[in-house]
């Protein structure tokens, strides 16, 4: 019985931390295959550097597949306010009136899309490969298939966002994408609005019966997505000085959802933690990592890196079921 038990506690623990579990063991093969080079000081920081921006908009990407909805527009999303965030900085000088206008326009964005989808009970999918197509056209027109540059010594503060290093060690994007989990995670589990996400994933009828607002719950998610898009745009704008209508963003929703499902995230909803997220994207990046470090040829990478994401999921699976 008590063999039982303990073989009980264990698939519980491993179902629970499936993503930190893989985390560990793709940091002890890629010490098996690329041992120095891969725990250099330089290397790691690349890893968490490189996916400090995908890893901050699956923050907003969990809370959406939590309520059982689907944001496929935060790439396009990305570029349109990354590029009014350096337009407006750029005409006024003011990097301030930049970064609350890009927060700002991404956050109603998110709300009108949330609007969309809770209030006329159209399918996220539909809403947001619509809103997709738009943003990117939006930007496209607006730019005119081009993108903007910051400009001017008086905007330096603003490329210092993303290209500084705390205490000379840590760039800041890794740590606005740390203390930005962090915020999530207590968000989530320790506010009503949080569990409330939970609950509506879980079971919508349920939730009404309960008095709980779907659609407001509904949209608050949508609503913190734009603002965590708006946040990596603004530190992947300040970072490389400059953003695209045509390529920026591109993708970024597939990375994203890749990451929030790869850490744990139920597709139906009402399962999922933040910190899964975290170690999801850590997953991708280590694996992105390899591939470069063991030279696997660029075009064969997407593949290796699908059947890997594909594997993972069946791994987390596996584990939920034993842990049942």
């Amino acid at each position: 019985m008590n063999e039982k038990l303990k073989r009980l506690d264990i698939n519980k623990f491993s179902g629970k931390n499936s993503a930190l579990i893989a985390v560990i063991l793709l940091i002890i093969l890629s010490i098996i295959l690329k041992g120095s080079t891969f725990l250099s000081y330089s290397n790691v920081i690349n890893i968490l550097l490189n996916n400090s921006i995908i890893g901050i908009i699956s923050l907003g990407m969990t809370l959406i597949i939590i309520t059982g909805e689907i944001d496929l527009s935060v790439g396009a999303q990305l570029a349109l306010t990354g590029l009014i965030s350096i337009s407006v900085a750029n005409s006024t000088g003011n990097v301030f009136l930049g970064i609350v206008l890009c927060c700002l326009l991404s956050v109603i964005l998110g709300i009108c899309t949330g609007g969309l989808v809770s209030k006329f009970g159209i399918p996220s999918f539909i809403v947001t490969l619509g809103t997709m197509s738009i943003f990117r056209s939006v930007a496209e027109y607006m730019y005119n298939g081009g993108g903007l540059t910051v400009k001017g010594d008086a905007l330096s503060p603003y490329i210092a966002i993303s290209n500084t290093n705390l205490f000379g060690v840590l760039p800041l994007p890794i740590l606005y994408w740390i203390v930005l989990s962090i915020i999530i995670y207590l968000f989530t589990s320790k506010t009503a609005t949080g569990r409330h996400i939970y609950a509506v994933g879980s079971n919508e009828k349920a939730s009404l019966l309960s008095s709980i607002k779907v659609s407001r719950v509904k949209i608050v998610a949508f609503g913190v997505s734009g603002l965590m898009v708006a946040l990596a745009a603004i530190i992947e704008s300040a970072r490389l000085g400059s953003m695209d209508s045509a390529t920026s963003g591109s993708s970024y929703e597939m990375d994203a959802i890749a990451a929030v499902v790869i850490g744990g995230t139920s597709m139906s909803g009402g399962h999922g933690s933040i910190m899964g997220t975290f170690f999801g994207t850590l997953i991708i990046g280590i694996i992105n990592n390899m591939m470069n470090l063991l030279g696997v040829p660029p075009f064969l990478q997407g593949a290796v890196k699908g059947a890997i994401i594909i594997g993972a999921v069946l791994f987390q699976k596996r584990l939920d079921r034993k842990s049942v």
